[in-house]
């Protein structure tokens, strides 16, 4: 008997078979990560969502959270090429992206130029405190989070696939630091906040890291893998009236043309066009991981807050009254309906 197809969109189809293989790759994807981070299982869902979509993901905690093993154990399940950058004021652009260097052949005494590539040339990038370099050296990162590929000296050099920017920022210490600007916010797909742990995790933190420590993450997903996975989120179903109700949450941030109350008077500029991208994305991507092959509405208002906290910004008055992001896209859930 032929396989029963349960996905089919031009040439591309899935069979149950390989849907079911795939999505248990996530969960063991999920458990090896486990075995390394100790609690934090939302975080955990959040970058393994942000991956399968295909995105960046912004991190914000205070130090000491397990920010940098969060990304590198993510590696090491994946086996996927890692490489962290520390940003600090004095870092160029040319530390990121590359340069070029004079060489002189042996045998003809010719001299010509070669490109050496930075360490943006990796599969998984750690942009370590990333509002702590200049704008220009941030920006160095624009047209390889967004193009996948590094311009120099006129010449185009695509990066690997996949290719995953993981930035995270410094909550609490804000001096000496260059606030992203919105162009660049926009080129995350999600923002995820790293909160302190329980007291049994962080006993259990103190404990394993005091003694042999914590061992590595387990290579459970291969590249191939991976990248079907990215292609399967894209072919994941989500009807019309989802489509629209994503669009009208994200429309409803917008100040002038919003019926919201608590966006009119806490919400000094609202989300462009790629939120909603974004938002479809993600929630695309955490229905996979929940073994389903169609976005719900649940799926989208769980990916409202990551999808919309770095892109919607707050006024003064919003500050001033203690009003956080996540209050005001409360008030859009509650007053934007699915037809």
């Amino acid at each position: 008997m032929a396989e029963n197809h349960v996905a089919e969109h031009g040439a591309v189809a899935w069979s149950e078979s390989e849907v079911a293989d795939l999505v248990a790759k996530v969960g063991a994807l999920k458990s090896s990560m486990a075995r390394v981070i100790i609690g934090q299982e939302e975080v955990v869902d959040l970058l393994v969502t942000c991956l399968l979509a295909g995105g960046h993901a912004l991190v914000e905690g205070v130090p000491g959270l397990g920010k940098t093993l969060l990304v590198k154990s993510l590696a090491q399940a994946t086996d996927m090429q890692f490489r962290r950058v520390q940003f600090t004021p004095d870092l160029m652009p040319s530390d990121i992206v590359g340069t070029e260097i004079l060489e002189e052949d042996a045998a003809t005494r010719q001299r010509s130029f070669r490109f050496q590539p930075g360490p943006v040339f990796t599969q998984v990038l750690l942009a370590d405190e990333i509002n702590r370099a200049p704008p220009k050296t941030q920006s160095a990162l624009l047209e390889a989070m967004q193009e996948r590929s590094v311009t120099f000296a006129g010449h185009t050099h695509m990066l690997p696939r996949p290719f995953f920017v993981l930035a995270t920022q410094n909550p609490i210490e804000q001096a000496g630091t260059y606030p992203l600007p919105e162009a660049q916010l926009d080129r995350f797909l999600l923002r995820i906040d790293v909160g302190y742990p329980t007291e049994d995790e962080e006993v259990m933190m103190v404990s394993k890291t005091t003694q042999a420590g914590l061992g590595d993450a387990e290579p459970v997903l291969d590249v191939q893998s991976l990248l079907r996975l990215q292609g399967l989120v894209r072919d994941i179903e989500i009807g019309e009236h989802l489509l629209r109700y994503a669009t009208r949450m994200v429309r409803a941030t917008r100040p002038q043309e919003t019926t919201v109350a608590a966006v009119k008077k806490h919400v000094g500029w609202g989300a462009g066009p790629r939120a909603g991208q974004a938002l479809v994305l993600a929630s695309k991507a955490r229905a996979l991981m929940a073994g389903r092959l169609a976005v719900t509405r649940d799926d989208l208002q769980a990916m409202l807050l990551p999808v919309l906290a770095h892109r919607v910004l707050r006024n003064f008055e919003a500050e001033a009254d203690g009003v956080a992001m996540a209050d005001i896209l409360q008030a859009i859930r509650a007053e934007i309906r699915v037809d």
